[in-house]
């Protein structure tokens, strides 16, 4: 499963203004609710669960919030940027700016565990958080997500 089989151009989010994790939820759900056709409460309790489990954070600024929805038939990704870093109750208790929401159908076990992996391998590389912290817009955060990620495959 390649990157770009669930994130799209128009799922990339170059500044988003968020003022908490909790706030950050919501704005993510908003978004995966207009892109994705879900309703947006749905989505916001789904991640808000999970959050409950664990936080999502995996340091170095990033965050990969998940959850898996009756209601979709494929892995969907949105990718943020945020305009101020926030508190994410992160292990390492750096702020996190770069976010990674994947929402996946619940029976896809194996594709969202792939797709959450690969995320993962790719927001390790310090080159690559870098790259995109320093990008400039959402086309170009965008290609080097699938770019980074094809060289990395």
């Amino acid at each position: 499963m390649s990157l770009d089989n669930f994130l799209a151009a128009d799922a990339v989010i170059g500044s988003l203004k968020a003022t908490s994790k909790k706030h950050l939820l919501q704005e993510l759900a908003a978004q995966a609710a207009k892109l994705c056709s879900l309703d947006e409460r749905v989505v916001f309790d789904a991640l808000l669960e999970r959050e409950r489990l664990g936080a999502t954070s995996v340091g170095n600024g990033v965050a990969i919030p998940h959850a898996r929805l009756a209601n979709i038939d494929t892995v969907h990704g949105i990718f943020a940027r945020l305009a101020s870093p926030i508190d994410y109750d992160a292990a390492d208790d750096e702020p996190v700016d770069l976010v990674f929401l994947l929402l996946a159908p619940e029976s896809a076990n194996a594709d969202h565990l792939r797709a959450l992996a690969k995320i993962s391998r790719l927001l390790k590389r310090p080159e690559v958080r870098a790259n995109l912290r320093g990008a400039d817009g959402n086309e170009a955060i965008y290609s080097m997500l699938i770019e980074d990620h094809r060289r990395a495959a």
